[in-house]
This record gives C-alpha cells, sequence and structure tokens, in this order.
C-alpha cells in the first residue's frame, strides 16, 4: 500500500439466499498449484489480544454479495471451507459491522449438517459461532448469510461520489479496502496474513455497470430488475486482506503484456486517453519484477482501478491482480498533471506493482514484519524507476525518503523497524515513514554490503521458498547470508530491531603513508535526547562507503563504538557516506567541513544532497551552529542538479517561514533565496518549453513554489496575470503548472479571490481538479477565509473525501484555529476521516501550532486515551515541545550568521 501523507485505508460488505446468489457457492480449481494448510498459524510468542485462536483455518471462502449502493448496505452470503484443528463447540472468525441472519456447518462433503449461533463481539471485532455440542477435529464448511454497510470513507466497501466527466451529472463508484485489517467489514473471515486461502467471489450488480475483482470474469449472467450475476475466477492462495471488489460506470483500457498477462487499466467512463501513460507502463513492470525476483507474475491479469476522490491515510493498494488507486495519481490529465505528479504515478504503480511479489505472492506472517511488504516495495519501485527512467535521476530521491525517515526517527516517540502489533489501532499506526522510508535505506545500505548479485541471489531464494505462504525478516536475512553475505543479518538485526539513528563522529584525520586517516566514533542522533542518549547505549555495526574527493573510496564496518578508516590516495575533503546509502548522520570536524564548502560543487549531486540534509538536522539538533548547515546552503551552485536546487528553494523557504512576524529577517532570507533561485528561473522562464528535461519543468515548480512562499514579486505579480485570464476564459491556465499557480493565488486570496476559486470548484466536472480547487479554500492565510473553508468542509458540497484536505489544508496556517475548530464538532468531522486514519490525522492538525497553551491541551487529550491511540498524540507533543525549545537558538544563530556574511 502507498501511505499518503503517507501517503492510507478502509469499510464493509452483505447477504443473500442461494437463488438470489444465483450459482451455486463451489469453489472452482485454483489457477495455479498452492500448498495445503495442514496446521493453523503459530501463535505469537507475547500474547495478541487481537489475534484469533490457533484452533483452525481456512482453505477456501465463496462468497457472494449484492450490493445497494443508493441504500450503502449489502447482503452476502459467505460459504468457508476449513480444517478444524481440535475439539470445539465455538469457531471465532473476524466480522466488523456485519449482521447475521443464519448460519451452518456441515461436513466437507455437504452431509451432518449443523446450525449455529453467530455472537457478535463489537469491541473485539468477531463473530464466534457456537454450535450444539462439540465439533470433532476435521474438514468443514461454514455457511452465512449477513448484511452489512456501504462506507463513505475508504474503509471496508465504500462509496466514491463523483461528477461525469461529460455532463457533470452524479455518479456512484464502490470499491473496497482491507488493509490492514478490514476484510472483516466485507466477509466474515479469519483476517490476519497468515491465514491464506483461495476467494471465489460472485456479485450481483447493475447490468450496465463494470465490476472487477482480483481475477478475471469467468462468466455473467443476467438477473432480475436490471441486474446481472457476474463470476469472478478462483485466486490464488492469499491473504484476506488483498482481496477487491469494484463497479460503477467504469471503462477498461487494455492490452496483453510481454509477461503473458493481460493488464490493463480502469476508470470512470470518459477517462479515455488518460489511462494510457499508466497502461503503457504497466506491462514492462511484470517483465522486470518476474525477471529480478526468478517468479513470473502468477495470475491472468493486472488490474488498476482508478478511484474518483481521496484518503488520509493511503493512496494506493496492491490488492492481487487488482491495484486500487486514487484516480489524482493514476489517470494523466493534461488539463492538470504536473511533471512531478507524472513522475509520480508512474512511481506508485511500480510501488504497488512490486507488491504483487513482495506482499502477495510473499506475505508477512504478521503485521510486526510489515516493512517487508512496504520498505521492499518502495525500494523495488525505485530500483525499477531508474531501469526505465534514468532521465528522472530517481536514485537522488532516496536521501529525501531517508530525511522523512529519519524525521520520526530521531525522537525518542519512534519505534524500530520491526515493531511489536498488538491491536488493530497498533496496525493501522504501522503504516508510516519508519515502515517505508527507513525500510528502503536500510535496505539499499544492505545491498551495497552485500553486493547487487549476492544481493539479487539471496531475494530469488527468499522467493522461491515462501511463495504462497509467509515468511518472518529472518527468512530473508537467511536467504541473502546463504547466497554469499556473510555476516549481514547482525547488522540488519541492528537496524531492524532497535530504533534510532547512529551518529558518526569524525572526531580527527590525519595523514599517513599517502593516505588519509580518519578517526570516528559512533553515538546516536536525537532530536529531543542530545544530551542523555549516548547513555542509553545504541551500538550498530555501521556499514560505510568513505569517498574522498579526488574519487578514492574505502569500504568499513564500524563495529565496537569506533574506528580508524584509512583512504588511500588523498588527505582533501571527504566524504563519510559516500553515496548516501549509509542510514547513519556524519557530524564532521570544523575543518572537514569547511573543506568540503570549499569543494561542494566538485562533489557528487547525491552527496551534496545528503551533506545538506545532513547538516541542516545536526543544526537544528543543536550538534553544530545553524552557520555550518548555511554555509552549505549558500556553496550550492547556481547550475546544481536540479534536485539539489529543489532542496535548496526547500530550505530557503523552510527558512522564511521560521521567522514568520519579522518581516526584516524574513527580506533577508528571501533576497538570499532570490539570488540562489532567480537564475535558474530566468534560465527556464515561467511556461514549459517544447522538449524540455523532465527534471526541468520538476524545477521550474519548486522554484516558483519557493519564491511565492518567501513573497517574490514577481512571482506574485505574474499569478495574479494568470488568475486574472480565466474570467474571460475557464480554460486559460489549464496544463502541468495549473494547481501550482492556484495553489500560490489561494495562499494569499482576498475575499473575491476565494469566491472565484469556490465558484471555479462548483463548476469543475474533473474530480482530480474538484479536489484540487476545493482544497485550496483551505490555503488562504486570512484568518477570515481559513475559517469559512472550515465552515464549508462540514457541508456536503465539497465531497466527503474531500472535506477532511480541506480541514488539513488550513491546520497549516491556521493551526490553532482548525484544533479548535475540530474539538468544536467532533462527531461531524470523525464522519469525513477514515477509521484508520482518524486518530494520527488529529494529531497531525496541531503540527505547525506555536502556541505553548497547544501542548498542554494535547497532553490532556493523549491522558485520557488507551496506550495505543494516543501514540501519533504522543508525536505531535514531542515535536511541539523540541521546536519550542530550540526555535529561540535556530533563530538568534541565523540571524547572527545573516550578519556576518
Amino acid at each position: 500500500m502507498k501511505f499518503a501523507t503517507r501517503h492510507l485505508l478502509l469499510a464493509t460488505l452483505s447477504s443473500l439466499s442461494l437463488a438470489a446468489a444465483g450459482p451455486a457457492l463451489g469453489q472452482d480449481a485454483a489457477p495455479v498449484a498452492t500448498p495445503a494448510a495442514t496446521a493453523a498459524p503459530a501463535p505469537l510468542a507475547d500474547s495478541v489480544p487481537s489475534q484469533l485462536p490457533r484452533i483452525a483455518r481456512p482453505s477456501h471462502y465463496d462468497i457472494a454479495v449484492t450490493p445497494d449502493a443508493k441504500a450503502l448496505t449489502f447482503t452476502g452470503r459467505a460459504a468457508i471451507d476449513l480444517d478444524l484443528f481440535e475439539s470445539s463447540r465455538v469457531i471465532t472468525m473476524n466480522a466488523l459491522d456485519l449482521t447475521f441472519a443464519s448460519a451452518g456447518l456441515a461436513k466437507a462433503d455437504g452431509s451432518g449438517k449443523i446450525p449455529l449461533t453467530a455472537t457478535v463481539d463489537a469491541a473485539a471485532q468477531t463473530v464466534t459461532f457456537t454450535a450444539p455440542a462439540a465439533l470433532t477435529p476435521g474438514k468443514y464448511k461454514l455457511t452465512t448469510d449477513y448484511k452489512g454497510v456501504i462506507n463513505t470513507q475508504a474503509n471496508g466497501l465504500f462509496a466514491l461520489d463523483y461528477p461525469d466527466k461529460a455532463t457533470g451529472e452524479p455518479r456512484r463508484g464502490l470499491f473496497t479496502q482491507f488493509e490492514a485489517p478490514d476484510a472483516r467489514r466485507f466477509v466474515p473471515s479469519f483476517d490476519e496474513p497468515s491465514y491464506k486461502a483461495t476467494f471465489t467471489l460472485t456479485a450481483t450488480v447493475p447490468a450496465d455497470q463494470l465490476a472487477v475483482s482480483n481475477m478475471p470474469v469467468e462468466h455473467e449472467m443476467p438477473a432480475a430488475n436490471g441486474m446481472k450475476m457476474v463470476h469472478f475466477g478462483t485466486s490464488p492462495k492469499m491473504s484476506s486482506y488483498l482481496l477487491f471488489f469494484g463497479v460503477g460506470d467504469f471503462e477498461r483500457m487494455a492490452k496483453k503484456s510481454e509477461s503473458g498477462a493481460e493488464v490493463g487499466i480502469v476508470s470512470p467512463k470518459g477517462s479515455g486517453e488518460q489511462a494510457r501513460f499508466a497502461l503503457d507502463s504497466l506491462g514492462p513492470l511484470l517483465t522486470y519484477y518476474g525477471d529480478y525476483f526468478g517468479q513470473p507474475y502468477p495470475l491472468p491479469k493486472l488490474d488498476n482501478i482508478a478511484g474518483p476522490g481521496q484518503s488520509q491515510f493511503f493512496g494506493a493498494m496492491e490488492n492481487w491482480g487488482a491495484i486500487f488507486t486514487f484516480e489524482r495519481i493514476l489517470l494523466d490529465d493534461p488539463a492538470i498533471t504536473s511533471e512531478a505528479t507524472r513522475q509520480g504515478i508512474y512511481g506508485v504503480q511500480a510501488h504497488e506493482t512490486a507488491h504483487q511479489w513482495f506482499g502477495d505472492l510473499v506475505t508477512m506472517a504478521w503485521w510486526d514484519d510489515l516493512w517487508l511488504n512496504e520498505g521492499f516495495a518502495s525500494w523495488m519501485a525505485t530500483k525499477v524507476t531508474d531501469h526505465y527512467h534514468p532521465e528522472w535521476q530517481p536514485l537522488l530521491t532516496r536521501v529525501d525518503g531517508r530525511e522523512r525517515a529519519m524525521g520520526l526517527d530521531a525522537y525518542k516517540t519512534t519505534h524500530p523497524i520491526l515493531q511489536t502489533i498488538r491491536t488493530v489501532e497498533d496496525a493501522n499506526q504501522a503504516f508510516d515513514a519508519i515502515t517505508y522510508q527507513k525500510g528502503e535505506a536500510v535496505i539499499s545500505m544492505l545491498e551495497a554490503y552485500a553486493g547487487e548479485d549476492v544481493w539479487k541471489g539471496g531475494l530469488r531464494r527468499y522467493m522461491a521458498a515462501h511463495k504462497y505462504a509467509n515468511s518472518r525478516t529472518d527468512d530473508l536475512w537467511n536467504a541473502v547470508e546463504a547466497a554469499g553475505a556473510k555476516g549481514l543479518t547482525g547488522i540488519a538485526h541492528d537496524f531492524t530491531g532497535q530504533p534510532g539513528i547512529p551518529l558518526i563522529r569524525m572526531t580527527g584525520s590525519r595523514c599517513e603513508g599517502g593516505a588519509n586517516v580518519i578517526s570516528v566514533t559512533q553515538g546516536e542522533f536525537s532530536r529531543d535526547r542530545r544530551d542523555t542518549i549516548d547513555a542509553e547505549g545504541h551500538r550498530w555495526q555501521v556499514p560505510m562507503l568513505v569517498r574522498a574527493a579526488g574519487g578514492q573510496e574505502q569500504r568499513v564496518v564500524v563495529e565496537g563504538g569506533k574506528a580508524d578508516i584509512r583512504v588511500p590516495g588523498s588527505c582533501g575533503a571527504t566524504v563519510l557516506n559516500g553515496g548516501q546509502l549509509g542510514y547513519f548522520r556524519t557530524l564532521y570536524t570544523p575543518e572537514a567541513l569547511d573543506a568540503l564548502r570549499g569543494g561542494f560543487a566538485s562533489l557528487e549531486p547525491i552527496d551534496q544532497l545528503g551533506l545538506i540534509s545532513d547538516n541542516f538536522a545536526l543544526s537544528i539538533a543543536g550538534y553544530q551552529p545553524m552557520g555550518a548547515a548555511l554555509g552549505l546552503l549558500a556553496a550550492a551552485p547556481t547550475d546544481a542538479n536540479p534536485y539539489v536546487l529543489t532542496e535548496a528553494a526547500g530550505r530557503y523557504a523552510q527558512l522564511h517561514a521560521t521567522f514568520d512576524g519579522d518581516a526584516a529577517t524574513q527580506a533577508a532570507i528571501a533576497a538570499r533565496g532570490a539570488a540562489a533561485l532567480r537564475p535558474a528561473l530566468t534560465r527556464l522562464g515561467f511556461d514549459p518549453k517544447q522538449g524540455e528535461p523532465a527534471l526541468d519543468a520538476v524545477l521550474r515548480a519548486d522554484v516558483i513554489r519557493a519564491l511565492g512562499a518567501m513573497g517574490d514579486a514577481a512571482v506574485l505579480a505574474e499569478a495574479r496575470r494568470r488568475f486574472a485570464l480565466l474570467d474571460s476564459d475557464p480554460k486559460a491556465l489549464d496544463g502541468p503548472a495549473k494547481g501550482l499557480w492556484l495553489d500560490i493565488v489561494a495562499t494569499n486570496a482576498s475575499a473575491a479571490d476565494w469566491d472565484k476559486l469556490h465558484a471555479l470548484a462548483q463548476a469543475s466536472k474533473s474530480t482530480v481538479e474538484r479536489s484540487t480547487l476545493y482544497t485550496l479554500l483551505g490555503a488562504a492565510k486570512d484568518d477570515a477565509l481559513a475559517q469559512r473553508a472550515l465552515d464549508l468542509s462540514l457541508t456536503a458540497e465539497p465531497g466527503k473525501t474531500t472535506s477532511a484536505a480541506i480541514i488539513g489544508r488550513a491546520a497549516r496556517h491556521h493551526a490553532d484555529t482548525t484544533v479548535a475548530f475540530v474539538d468544536a464538532h467532533q462527531a461531524e468531522v470523525d464522519k469525513l476521516i477514515d477509521a484508520s486514519a482518524r486518530v494520527r490525522f488529529l494529531a497531525s492538525l496541531a503540527m505547525n501550532s506555536d502556541d505553548p497553551a497547544m501542548i498542554a491541551a494535547l497532553e490532556k487529550k493523549a491522558a485520557g486515551l488507551p496506550a495505543d491511540v494516543r501514540k501519533p498524540y504522543e508525536r505531535t507533543i514531542a515535536v511541539l515541545k523540541e521546536q519550542a525549545e530550540s526555535k529561540p537558538r535556530i533563530q538568534a544563530e541565523t540571524k547572527a550568521w545573516l550578519a556576518a556574511k
């Protein structure tokens, strides 16, 4: 799953009679051979209250559903083949928001029918089926009729409303989202990843609509009242969270791929060629991954389904054979899709397609090992993007990913990559930058340690050994070590089993025999425990690639907390994290940092990015003065790599925002930012050029955005000029920069501007444009306009999946007002947020507050919450406390540096 932020989820399903369901619910032959289950999954070593009793295991689900999209309900029947491993009167499964009409049990051959009573435990999210007497161990078929609800947020079976692309008439599509634990909203199930089974789905839907699931349609047959029954083929053995169903006024663009599987993009009718870019990209991904993992894609088709709308939690989901992606990051609409979004479309699809192997074919045994899915999908997506689109320079994005992970990992509220999941809320919160970006960073480091060929060989061993089954993290390390990466497991345990960030301190260097001998020690980097963290004793075996400015390299592993590193051939500037593949911070001596600053222009772009990011983090945390980081920022050439200039643009804009209310200092920062960035804008211009490099288009937008944030008069005037064109031509801004210019206008909007944006939103027939415009209504710096946006969010006008985005956008400039508004309308706001994202969303709204009273208010709120629920509040509190403590020092040191230059 691609988490949206992060990047993420969820909802429920149904009850039918056999007659209404059409064909008998018999199990079809599975399309691939999968190993049979012989025992229940082993329980975790520690008791996990959310796990089911280990007395039974499903082998097949035969599900029939009839959704009522208008009433937002559905009915269903499930026939579940299962093995009972010990005598018991009860069989407990997961179920949520389901009501049961009947249930029965029979032997696998259909004999010995036994009535069952169904008892729902809403708090535990279970249903217990009870027989009149104890059941003997053996094979059974449990059949039940039930009813469920269709949600309006992305949980379980959910509805998305949108305007028809041609007429603007209202349309409603239905989709499912089951990760982490929400298949239980659709069907009573053993809703844990280790309970793999095959699935057959039959859906009764309107005859003029398109239904889609994991497998191709086997047959359709007419039903009464303008309906049809759609019967899908039987899936391979998979976890319940990977099941998918969707239905609506859709169209499908498809073709055969080189892998042999058919690939398709399913989207709202009228999408047309907007699906082409994603479709053309999808087939080659299957070919690349199949070759890399040594396992061909095993399903007959792979669809990517475009859902209109958005989620606060996720952007896409890797359902096996039926990826779900929100339309804004799947369809390439020339009227509004930017180049950065276009590259994002590719990256998201690459991530979800990688999951077809890492996550779907081989699945983690329990949510503790979620990173095996997400970290590897993120890493693989970057690798395949570099293969097919090297012109995008995707390897440089790994620095930004690492920084997002370290942004969480530097606080005491962090957690290891391998974390203990005990509750549903724990599982929901596991989808974060530690799981995704730290996971990718550690994998990149370990691949460099093992070597590409050895690493690939290990992954192929792992896939072959665990396909159609479940695995633990150590299964992977064992496979890679067996392929030749000796010593990797110990390093991997250090970085996945304990939280935090190693800090490599350079304590000195000397020239000796034609080599540079560099002395380092290893501690731990922290934002909120800098003076005490090293005493806690975390130690890592740290792989390092030390790179001299002249190109000489030395690979070492720092063990025992210190090392002397001998780099032959050069005593000049040296980068201690060459290629930025190491997951650690590097604190240089002032002399060594001066040497790097002096030779900054000659360093590799990835090392330029890493040095700027590292040194800003170290300066902000107080390990060195702000001048150390600001000096490196000033050393970035005006013709640097586009990613380096984008990093510089973001840093200047952040510094500018830090001095909100101090006009003189903001003016000094804006002047420096303009001097650094305007040469690039002069070269690029405000408008795209035919055939220009893709990264130029991305850089143009990033520079304009940063200059606009700093109040650049020319950029603001250009934004207003373009906005005025809409008065005579509603399509005047159509193109890749449309969202950028509207964002600048919205942020600085007057009441008249706000009304104009509002009218544009109301008139739009494009789901993506409409949600973008409504969200921008929350961007205004003006207090009164922000309040109007918040009030609008509680109405039906923006759409149920857009309102939360308005609230989130308002919180950027009006955190205190937004938090107070949400507190006053909690019940209404809760309906606008995915259930799995609710706590994180609410806690994040306060992140930009600079009112000390906010910390106390959050602490009071968190104190009354269960331990698993209050974690997001504890993270926000930790950040706000550290920012309140460090901001005066950062401001003083920045002013001193500006005055000295």
